[in-house]
């Protein structure tokens, strides 16, 4: 037990700020890493041109690869010096001109550009660049334009952005390096013919791995052990500070406000006793289903880190440590579906008319029906219920409403089906026979008899 709970408050913070801060740290793609990384360091040390695009899944961390880069290459002098770099977001910069304005001001350039009168969007940025050059070809300074959301910059008009960006990368006219990272894993096809005629189509993907889960263990452990001494020794030789001048770029905030283990303090018998916690929770099996029950829904490091922080979340005095309960919680919470949970807050009736369209799709093969059909299979089951006897036709016809109103069933649509009388009109069913047999499991007090005309294969 911590002393005064202090040392779980600083744990919990500490877990907090690295599930939501540490974009500098990046788990795995080696190789593509080290592609994305070369690029730029030649880019700068070289003065070479390239254009590249990083494609891959929301949540699956191309910004933070791309961050994790630049916050080692940025820790080098001779980048530092030699290289700018300008932040472009499609979701901000959602035309060429807001775009070029923000590229200006994130090279200084203001005040070079300030009354002069262009006649091209080339002719403006050529200008930019060429402010830039100190002397000879060897002392110009780099660029490199990151293009965040790289599929909205395809919509502006023309793609001039796009490109005089790759038309100046492809001619050598100055030494840039244009990174567009995107979901679309289809973006070339939305490049206009000019433009992909300049692009070098370098394509970097990051996919998921199709066996991954020995990482995800190790990934869980790794973002909820604390740090030990040697290791915050460690984490601060391989993550120098960023120089000051650069985090004054105001577009640039993926770069701040990055997570730091120098600035939090944890007694080393705290870290000791929490690490060894969350050792024996990696080697519980019942962790582990939960686990691979979780990546088999997601396969993704950013709703992963979601999830952990909602358990971290859940730390307090009563609960000071995590555990295998708030795990397999945790998972429940996860894979829970609002359907069942509506479901089995459902009327008696209604799920015995839920468990008659369920028979009726299992014989003919999820074919549409209609309410009369229904009824028939309800009421050739009530006949010899015990619980379920005598119910009248216009109860039944209001279950069944509602059964729609709650998009449980829905209406065929189509030429001439809304003109037939509503006992008439075809339906189909919208829930799978999982979801309704969880449902029927969570009721309480549902009587045996439905229960088992629902697993039954008798109908």
């Amino acid at each position: 037990m911590p002393d005064g709970c202090s040392d779980l408050d600083s744990t919990r913070r500490f877990l907090k700020a690295r599930l939501l801060t540490d974009r500098a740290s990046f788990h795995g793609y080696e190789a593509e890493r080290q592609q994305i990384h070369d690029l730029l360091e030649r880019t700068a040390e070289h003065g070479e041109s390239n254009s590249a695009l990083l494609l891959g899944p929301r949540g699956i961390g191309k910004t933070t690869l791309v961050t994790s880069v630049l916050v080692q290459l940025l820790s080098k002098e001779t980048f530092h010096r030699n290289s700018l770099v300008v932040y472009l977001n499609g979701l901000i910069h959602i035309d060429d001109r807001i775009a070029l304005k923000s590229a200006t001001a994130q090279m200084n350039l203001e005040n070079a550009v300030d009354g002069k009168v262009f006649g091209s969007f080339a002719e403006n940025l050529a200008f930019l660049l060429e402010c830039l050059k100190a002397g000879d070809r060897k002392k110009s300074k780099s660029v490199i334009f990151l293009l965040e959301e790289f599929d909205l910059f395809c919509s502006h008009h023309n793609q001039t952005l796009l490109y005089n960006l790759f038309d100046v990368a492809q001619s050598a006219q100055a030494p840039i390096c244009v990174l567009g990272l995107t979901a679309r894993l289809d973006v070339i096809e939305l490049l206009e013919k000019r433009v992909k005629s300049r692009f070098s189509h370098r394509q970097i993907f990051l996919l998921p791995r199709e066996d991954g889960f020995e990482e995800r263990l190790e990934l869980f452990g790794s973002l909820l052990k604390l740090p030990t001494e040697q290791e915050v020794r460690t984490f601060a030789a391989t993550h120098p500070t960023i120089p000051p001048d650069v985090l004054n770029n105001d577009e640039l905030a993926l770069l701040r406000n990055l997570f730091n283990p120098r600035q939090y303090s944890l007694p080393s018998k705290w870290v000791i006793q929490w690490n060894r916690t969350i050792d024996k929770l990696l080697k519980s099996a019942e962790v582990q289903t939960v686990l691979q029950n979780m990546y088999e829904y997601d396969v993704l490091e950013g709703p992963f880190r979601m999830q952990l922080f909602e358990l971290v979340n859940g730390l307090d005095d009563e609960h000071p440590a995590i555990t295998i309960e708030s795990i397999q919680q945790l998972g429940e919470r996860y894979e829970s579906d609002d359907k069942v949970k509506l479901l089995a807050g459902s009327s008696v009736l209604e799920i015995c008319l839920v468990i008659a369209i369920k028979h009726h799709s299992e014989i003919y093969d999820r074919d549409p029906f209609n309410f009369e059909m229904i009824l028939t299979r309800f009421s050739k089951w009530a006949n010899s219920s015990s619980s379920m006897q005598g119910i009248e036709r216009p109860v039944v016809l209001k279950a069944f409403e509602h059964l729609k109103q709650l998009e449980f069933v829905a209406p065929l649509t189509g030429g001439g089906l809304a003109k037939v009388q509503k006992e008439y009109q075809l339906h189909r069913l919208l829930l799978t026979y999982g979801q309704i047999r969880q449902a029927v499991q969570r009721m309480q007090f549902l009587p045996t008899e439905i229960s088992q005309w629902e697993q039954s294969s008798l109908v």
